[in-house]
């Protein structure tokens, strides 16, 4: 999805990321203290936390300003900055968990909604703007310059990669909190990541076990790497992929 959208393109990309929205917040639903304390699949990291951190991800959209005069970073470079900040990234989302601590859902749906009121202004501001390509602009964000689409992106890799992190943490009997068209894009873009890096030519074959693998959800090996993608012609065989992930 790099380089710049069209309008529609940014309306179903913005459709898909309050879908996600809202199909992982009425997934969670209620969450008690002591919920919220337990483990989650992260070593190290609660469920309040996870929590925590998907509001700290949705608000990352509310700091976002327009920055028409920078040049933005790809993608996969804005992702790039993770790794490097992932003790910060942990202490941050601890010290949210306990600033929040007495209404945790409360304050996420707080951010979810400032950051889905910022994207609307933000988007205005797009449409204001001059030229061809004016429905997308480059704004500043926490980790750097990158495009809004692109920006809206990587909340929706947020939004897929921690609520299977929470599916897998909650005992909960109700559907998916994942929404199937956010996982393929979620998989086809950290793709896209990977093949940018390496010159692959490479395919997805299930969705959600090349999303854990690439967020080092799972083990490198080749048999997880085969059950996750595939080369696009059959004479070829799958790269050794072990020095490039996880990509985050």
């Amino acid at each position: 999805m790099g380089g710049r959208l069209n309008e529609d393109d940014l309306t179903r990309l913005e459709a898909m990321l309050r879908r996600q929205w809202d199909r992982l917040r009425a997934w969670v639903g209620e969450l008690d203290e002591a919920m919220g304390r337990e483990p989650s699949v992260l070593p190290e990291w609660t469920v309040a936390e996870l929590v925590a951190h998907l509001g700290r991800a949705m608000d990352a959209l509310t700091a976002a300003v327009p920055a028409p005069d920078l040049a933005p970073l790809t993608l996969g470079e804005y992702l790039g900055t993770y790794p490097d900040r992932a003790a910060e990234i942990a202490a941050t989302s601890r010290a949210i968990a306990e600033e929040i601590r007495s209404d945790p859902l409360g304050a996420v749906d707080a951010m979810a909604a400032a950051a889905f009121a910022h994207l609307a202004e933000l988007r205005g501001a797009a449409g204001r703007s001059t030229g061809a390509e004016s429905a997308d602009i480059v704004v500043q964000a926490r980790r750097g310059p990158i495009l809004l689409s692109e920006m809206m992106l990587s909340r929706l890799v947020e939004l897929v990669v921690h609520g299977d992190d929470l599916h897998r943490s909650l005992p909960r009997t109700l559907d998916d909190p994942l929404d199937q068209e956010a996982i393929d894009l979620v998989a086809v873009t950290l793709l896209e990541v990977l093949t940018d890096r390496g010159g692959w030519d490479l395919e997805v074959y299930d969705p959600l076990a090349w999303i854990r693998l690439a967020t080092g959800r799972v083990p490198f090996g080749m048999d997880t790497v085969s059950a996750a993608l595939r080369t696009r012609w059959t004479s070829d065989s799958l790269p050794d992929l072990g020095a490039r992930l996880p990509l985050l």
